[in-house]
């Protein structure tokens, strides 16, 4: 009776809202367009609105003219005052709540505000239109006669001068309506324990209990603890200790190393797996479709979204363009305007547009996280693809992996430099080497190019680590819990020299 009443509610929710997603699919220019004015107007007698005299602002083109395009180090002193408790900043109504972002593990800290419109318009909303569209995909679905088993990096709340910040899957279950807790495991108390390692164990031990339905995590996090559940209960797979479960919810980082783990550990046919797109600042696309790795862009979630191309990021002839402008298959950097008063924001992701009748999207990686040392332009998503087809056909499963450059010296090439953890290592490394540097070559014709009777790269360089090195290194730099994530590529040899002293 319960789950026919919930059915018929969500039912109900899902043909009142898919009118409105219909809207933004047939008119999505208008639909932006007109979300833009309206932040402009809400925003005009802030301090930033009268800086940049948003009262004057009647179209995109003078917006773009008039505001510029910022990062967070551009942004962090109107931060500081907001969380000091100053009003009126950059948004009208008071910022209550800061999302404490570190994004990859050596950032300093960023606090993302977080105004009451971004929680109800857009983080909550989505969340209602991400079960909406898998229901409607699934009408056989039993998502209700269970618990979502949700692992979020939910440490703690932390409040000073009237202001709060933490986590922002800590701000989440902090603002989420009471019956909410009922559908979802582990409980409130267990979900913000700030101990990870005695956390882990203690979501373990609640959940096992449970009848979980769905799952919901960044993948890498939750395979840990999803390894953790079988180990505690000695079960072969997961559907022995669930045997309800039917979908996973995952986001944060890409799927693409971790989905064959995933299916040997979760092994039937029908199980579903449904990705997102989120970050501190603003949920901004969804998996709409069963089997489908691309996500529809939501245009309606109070976020204004620009873009710039990745050809021409950071130079001198950068050009940032609106989402009518974009084209299939570039790879874009994206900037937001949004309902918690971020303007022309560089987010610091970047992606790749599928289609653009409706909009659909790929992530591909992070402004930060290529590289681009000697003309390659290697992402992120050319390393995972590359190594998803080498670990196929050496089989091999892979844990963890950071790369970054070796700079010539004198008349020695450059090369990358890879250090892998493998869960099941390759029988012959040398023959995975060479697997992966002709599976880049196919994917990415710079490098290629760079690689062409050794001109300019050398062959990469692989190491094996050690069994734990990336969960000792995060420990290590106190970045234990499902917020932080590995440094996947980079420019510098930061991150990869420090792992190296670890792995020795």
């Amino acid at each position: 009776m319960a789950i026919t009443l919930v059915n018929s509610v969500a039912s109900w929710f899902l043909k009142k809202r898919f009118h409105q997603i219909d809207l933004f699919l047939k008119y999505p220019n208008e639909v932006q367009n007109e979300l833009l004015l309206n932040l402009i107007d809400i925003a005009k007698d802030t301090h930033i609105g009268k800086q940049y005299d948003f009262a004057s602002i009647t179209n995109y083109r003078t917006f773009a003219e008039r505001v510029p395009v910022t990062n967070y180090e551009g942004y962090q002193g109107l931060i500081e005052r907001s969380r000091l408790g100053e009003n009126n900043i950059f948004w009208p109504h008071p910022i209550k709540w800061f999302a404490k972002s570190s994004g990859t593990t050596n950032a300093k800290s960023k606090f993302i505000p977080v105004s009451t419109e971004s929680l109800e318009d857009c983080h909550y909303a989505a969340s209602k239109d991400l079960l909406c569209m898998y229901l409607n995909n699934n009408e056989d679905s039993q998502l209700f006669t269970g618990k979502s088993l949700r692992l979020g990096g939910s440490k703690e709340l932390y409040r000073e001068n009237g202001t709060v910040f933490g986590d922002l899957s800590a701000i989440l279950i902090d603002n989420m309506p009471f019956w909410a807790e009922f559908s979802s495991t582990p409980s409130n108390k267990v979900s913000l324990m700030s101990d990870w390692e005695h956390k882990m164990q203690a979501i373990v031990d609640e959940t096992i209990k449970e009848n979980v339905t769905s799952l919901a995590g960044v993948p890498s996090w939750m395979l840990v603890l999803l390894n953790q559940v079988l180990e505690t209960t000695g079960k072969q797979n997961l559907f022995d200790v669930w045997p309800n479960l039917e979908v996973y919810f995952h986001g944060g980082v890409s799927f693409t190393p971790y989905k064959d783990q995933y299916k040997k550990i979760l092994p039937k046919s029908g199980f579903r797996y449904y990705e997102i797109y989120n970050a501190s600042e603003g949920f901004f696309a969804i998996q709409d479709r069963n089997n489908s790795s691309e996500l529809l862009l939501m245009l309606d979630y109070g976020i204004f979204y620009e873009f710039i191309p990745m050809d021409n990021y950071g130079t001198p002839e950068e050009n940032i363009i609106p989402l009518s402008e974009v084209k299939i298959n570039k790879n874009y950097a994206m900037v937001i305007t949004t309902n918690a008063g971020l303007w022309r924001y560089k987010i610091g992701d970047t992606v790749r547009f599928t289609s653009t009748n409706p909009y659909r999207i790929k992530v591909s990686g992070r402004t930060k996280h290529h590289i681009n040392v000697f003309g390659e332009e290697l992402i992120i998503e050319n390393a995972e693809e590359a190594l998803k087809k080498v670990c196929k056909r050496t089989k091999s499963e892979i844990v963890d992996y950071t790369a970054a450059p070796i700079f010539m010296e004198g008349k020695e090439k450059g090369a990358h430099e890879w250090l892998i953890e493998f869960k099941t290592p390759p029988k012959d490394i040398d023959y995975f080497n060479e697997l992966f540097d002709n599976a880049l070559k196919a994917l990415n014709s710079d490098y290629e190019a760079k690689r062409y009777n050794n001109l300019t790269l050398n062959k990469p360089k692989i190491h094996m680590a050690r069994k734990h090195l990336f969960y000792d290194w995060l420990k290590e730099n106190n970045k234990l819990g499902g917020q932080h994530k590995i440094p996947r590529l980079s420019n510098t040899r930061d991150y990869i020299n420090d792992l190296l002293r670890l792995n020795n």
